[in-house]
């Protein structure tokens, strides 16, 4: 009995090498940092890769849709569920984190300029608050989680709104490390989370 001849891949099949798309995407972080999302392009990024244009669009049909991939992977990555047992603690976690993640470059440099292209572009409006929220948004996102183990210790009153406890956890924050691009006081995460949870508190559900 003669042994099968392997089958080979079609041809035009292309095999999307991972050495090739993690090139790209640390191409992406140097070239945000040398010009910007406004200035990047798919050819400049190619470029800092070492591969033809052809393996990016192949990737990624836009530059914008290649930014959004990065921004989700980042927030996916960067925000992990805390599980300290207590209200305050999940919260000085979670803000410790986010104050981290909001220093990336990512964040500084890219998050409002795809601010403005969702303006520009309803269309784009909601994969733009899709990247920025993964993970911290929705019935499955952190902060939701953050709320339930609360309601269920009896530390939070049942039906606080994960939507609204999210603003006031990480609004602060946002304005002043991507907006106002200030530094952090000495102490502010710690007086930020004892504000924020007795904010929590007051929540009328």
């Amino acid at each position: 009995m003669s042994t099968p001849t392997p089958r080979r891949a079609p041809a035009g099949a292309a095999v999307l090498r991972e050495d090739v798309t993690e090139a790209i995407r640390a191409a992406v972080f140097e070239e945000l940092a040398a010009v910007g999302f406004a200035r990047m392009s798919i050819e400049g990024i190619a470029r800092r890769a070492g591969v033809g244009k052809t393996a990016v669009y192949r990737r990624w049909k836009s530059k914008l849709a290649l930014v959004l991939d990065l921004v989700g992977a980042v927030a996916a990555q960067g925000l992990p569920a805390p599980a300290t047992g207590s209200l305050e603690g999940d919260v000085r976690a979670l803000l410790t984190v986010a104050s981290h993640a909001l220093r990336h470059p990512i964040a500084s440099q890219v998050i409002p300029e795809l601010l403005v292209e969702a303006a520009r572009q309803p269309e784009i409006a909601e994969p733009v608050r899709t990247a920025l929220l993964d993970g911290l948004d929705g019935k499955e996102g952190v902060v939701a989680q953050i709320v339930r183990e609360a309601v269920a210790r009896g530390e939070l009153p049942e039906g606080t709104d994960p939507a609204r406890a999210l603003d006031l956890l990480v609004g602060p924050l946002y304005w002043r490390l991507v907006v106002a691009r200030t530094e952090l006081p000495k102490g502010y995460v710690d007086e930020l989370t004892r504000a924020a949870v007795a904010g929590l508190r007051t929540l009328s559900p």
